[in-house]
């Protein structure tokens, strides 16, 4: 595969920060191996220096306030950290006054409610709902770690909230292994459809292990994803720490080169490995 792209400057719109004393993640445990370990910004540095990372766009691994105020804590200090995608309940009877008190921040841009551990049809309770109308009446982003589950209920809340601008996550897990398309390519075709929305070219070294996974399989998805949302709504991310499970960084670099291909424009390669999440996101960098 294909080395490091040449661009004029990269942003790694997907990777997490966490500390174990913090306790609130939930999922993390001694069993997550290397993941059960503090990942914080002085273990990040040195491979956005070596790969030529400028910035970055840090998301949310706890469901609770505390970690958002925690990642916003970070990026007050953290030169290479342009934006946090944190968590607020979307339930909440308060949750537009908790939006408005971190809204005050100006890095944070986004929010991410974990649907991957929640029941598939959750997205579409009423008041849920409501408070992401709220959120897309303030043109403010919404990242959504889907399942192929989830898809479905994905396309009925954008029929829903049509202006919402949102971003799937890690092309919404497609079947790596099994090479079979339908029918999670045609729910991200009808994603795709609403201007608004974009798709993270990330977690795609996730099931590295599984019988079946290789660079090409990721390719036949990563380009429907690039077919039907196009080069300008599309944004790289490495999924750092969580990719270290399955390869190398300068592996998951390697692998985005060879989604990208040798075809694309330098305006293109910017496009997908910057300025799309910039816009997105809208960052100050």
């Amino acid at each position: 595969m294909p080395n490091k792209a040449l661009v004029t400057m990269k942003i790694d719109s997907h990777q997490h920060y966490w500390k174990i004393e913090r306790t609130d993640y939930g999922w993390l445990t001694p069993a997550s191996g290397k993941l059960y370990a503090d990942f914080m910004p002085e273990h990040l540095r040195p491979l956005l220096q070596q790969f030529d990372i400028q910035k970055t766009v840090v998301v949310q691994a706890a469901p609770t306030a505390a970690e958002t105020a925690f990642l916003l804590d970070i990026a007050d200090h953290e030169e290479s950290l342009a934006g946090v995608v944190g968590w607020l309940d979307l339930k909440a009877d308060d949750f537009r006054q908790q939006w408005e008190h971190f809204r005050r921040n100006p890095k944070f841009v986004g929010i991410r409610p974990m649907i991957q551990d929640l029941p598939s049809e959750w997205i579409l309770q009423d008041g849920v709902v409501e408070n992401i109308a709220f959120l897309a009446g303030q043109g403010f982003t919404i990242d959504f770690q889907s399942n192929p589950r989830h898809l479905p209920y994905l396309v009925q809340l954008l029929a829903r909230v049509p202006t919402l601008k949102a971003v799937v996550d890690h092309l919404a897990a497609p079947p790596y292994a099994s090479r079979i398309l339908e029918p999670w390519a045609g729910y991200m075709t009808q994603l795709a459809a609403y201007p608004n929305v974009m798709c993270k070219l990330s977690g795609m070294v996730y099931g590295r292990n599984n019988p079946g996974w290789s660079p090409q399989a990721v390719k036949l998805y990563a380009d429907h994803v690039i077919s039907v949302f196009g080069k300008r709504r599309v944004m790289f991310g490495t999924d750092w720490p969580v990719c270290t499970q399955f390869a190398t960084f300068e592996e998951v670099l390697d692998l985005m080169a060879y989604v990208v291909g040798p075809d694309w424009t330098q305006d293109e390669r910017d496009d997908a490995y910057g300025r799309n999440a910039e816009r997105f996101y809208g960052l100050s960098v």
